[in-house]
């Protein structure tokens, strides 16, 4: 009895199912002085699902065609759950004989376990050493191990379940945190480089991939090239980066827009990448990447050795390819926002320049043509001419170094639309010679804020340009004022005017860009000429529309 007790205690003492069925076997054996001794848990069919066995070589063990399968003396205590107990087995009604290469057994002494009052298996003893059968005292030892036995193997299931569970759900949460982290790389992440690097990281870790890798569609074509890598054999998975659609694992999967895998790369014709094989690489499973439905990349992770895929896994591959793919067209649509607002600037920095600068620079023209003349005529009111032409090429030099450094002219930043029209009115003056009447009122002007200001003065610089280059006029009007809920800006001259119909053709640029400004400070404009009566050009702005100088400043 004192070995029984020593033998139940050791039961507890291991915590894996197959640690404490092999103790039991163990103790079975020491208690009975048995040749042989096993253990057999069975599954809720009734059939044998683990066996364990003592007393047989590994040489000898090996020669026997297949595991004990429940039949038989096996199959009768799986049956009847009572314990059975004779010398000699091939003597029993219910033998069944043994499979080939299996010792031959004479005596045997069976007894079922039950845990909790139900059964879960049964300790099985032949061959009693020193006698030509077990005793009934060998039974009723081994019936009270038995007993002890079923406490232990449930602790033991139930152990192996939570620890399964506990690796099931820290697997859960890994899984969780990288499609939290790909959800809020879509939102927050534009750099499509760092973003491919970090998830590819995470994916292959998660999965225990040797090695990772994500093609990329090539904009308007139907080719994917490797953008990243990260793990092992960088230049064996090197040697083939790019694929057409329908070509290779890579080029299926997007045309397919499915998940494609395969356990025997070696065979594997649609790899194209033997390299890969030669590497040591066995397993390769490929997932799209679907950005606004539809495949922009494709996410390969290979693995060596054999590894089965199983379809939760290839779900979850599917949602994370899901997320990666719509990161992926965010930051590609960022990268597109970055280029046009970059090509926006541009074109506003051009039509900025040709109505300001530009415009300057070419009636400094026209007053150096001017001066020649008075060179000979009046050389004392050429000096006059002279220093205004300088004045004026300071001006430009003024505005190029403030476009330079925050791109905004420095007459318009600096002074309000009144001050700079009068100043460009001046210079226009002096660089054409023709006379200009300003009518500008307070009310109109005061309240207008400084994109307003800015547009409607550059308004006003193109559209005497325009007068300066085409019209041949004498004298030239310019209004800024109300009238009713509008504000009205008008440039008059009583040039030789022009076909409307023809008006684009003959003035380029200039009024393409008057049309524009109107429009982004929420007025419209109109231009009305003939031949020989002169050109009107104005640009109406509703005043509840207009932006005040207060919004501005809370702006």
């Amino acid at each position: 009895m004192r070995a029984l007790h020593r033998a139940t205690l050791s039961l507890y003492t291991d915590l894996s199912l197959e640690g404490v069925l092999r103790r039991i076997a163990t103790a079975a054996k020491t208690l009975t002085q048995a040749r042989y001794a096993a253990v057999g848990i069975s599954n809720d069919d009734g059939k044998l699902e683990t066996f364990i066995h003592l007393g047989m070589e590994e040489d000898e063990a090996g020669r026997i065609a297949h595991q004990p399968e429940g039949l038989g003396l096996l199959g009768e205590m799986i049956r009847t759950q009572k314990s059975i107990r004779i010398p000699e087995i091939t003597d029993h009604p219910s033998s069944y004989g043994f499979p080939e290469g299996h010792p031959r057994m004479r005596s045997f002494l069976g007894v079922p376990i039950a845990a909790f009052g139900r059964p879960i298996g049964q300790i099985y003893l032949t061959d009693k050493q020193g006698a030509t059968e077990f005793s009934e005292q060998d039974q009723q030892l081994i019936e009270l191990l038995a007993a002890q036995s079923g406490a232990a193997i449930a602790n033991a299931r139930l152990y192996h379940e939570v620890a399964e569970g506990r690796a099931e759900l820290s697997q859960r949460n890994e899984e969780l945190e990288l499609i939290n982290a790909i959800a809020n790389a879509v939102s927050s992440t534009i750099e499509l480089e760092p973003l491919l690097e970090a998830m590819l990281l995470r994916v292959s870790s998660l999965f225990g991939a040797g090695a990772g890798e994500i093609f990329l569609r090539e904009e308007g074509r139907k080719k994917f090239r490797q953008a990243m890598h990260v793990g092992e054999a960088r230049q064996a998975f090197a040697t083939n980066r790019l694929y057409h659609l329908g070509e290779g694992f890579v080029g299926l999967v997007a045309e397919s827009g499915k998940p494609l895998w395969s356990n025997d790369l070696a065979e594997e014709k649609r790899l194209m990448r033997p390299a890969v094989v030669e590497a040591g690489f066995n397993t390769l499973v490929s997932v799209p990447l679907i950005g606004k439905g539809r495949v922009v990349g494709v996410l390969n992770l290979a693995f060596r050795g054999p590894r089965e895929i199983s379809d939760r896994e290839v779900g979850l591959l599917s949602a994370m390819g899901a997320g990666v793919g719509i990161a992926i067209e965010h930051a590609r649509l960022s990268r597109q926002a970055r280029r046009v607002a970059v090509l926006e600037e541009r074109e506003r920095i051009a039509m900025d320049l040709h109505d300001g600068i530009i415009q300057s620079i070419y009636a400094t023209g026209l007053t150096l043509d001017s001066l020649r003349l008075l060179l000979a005529e009046s050389p004392k009111k050429a000096e006059t001419v002279l220093d205004q032409i300088i004045d004026a090429l300071n001006a430009v030099i003024r505005d190029i170094r403030s476009y330079i450094l925050d791109l905004q002219p420095t007459r318009v930043k600096s002074i309000n639309l009144k001050d700079a029209i009068h100043e460009l009115a001046r210079e226009f003056r002096a660089n054409t010679l023709l006379d200009i009447e300003l009518k500008l009122e307070d009310k109109a002007i005061d309240l207008l804020d400084r994109k307003t200001t800015s547009e409607l003065f550059l308004i006003a610089q193109e559209a005497l340009a325009n007068v300066a280059k085409h019209a041949e006029a004498t004298r030239v009007w310019l209004t800024v004022r109300n009238i009713g809920e509008e504000l009205l800006l008008q440039v008059i001259d009583n040039g030789k005017g022009f076909n409307p119909e023809d008006h684009r053709r003959m003035l380029g640029h200039g009024l393409s860009n008057i049309e524009q400004r109107a429009n982004s400070i929420g007025g419209n404009w109109n231009i009305t000429s003939s031949p020989d009566e002169g050109t009107t050009v104005t640009v109406r702005l509703a005043i509840d529309k207009a932006p005040r100088l207060t919004e501005d400043l809370i702006a």
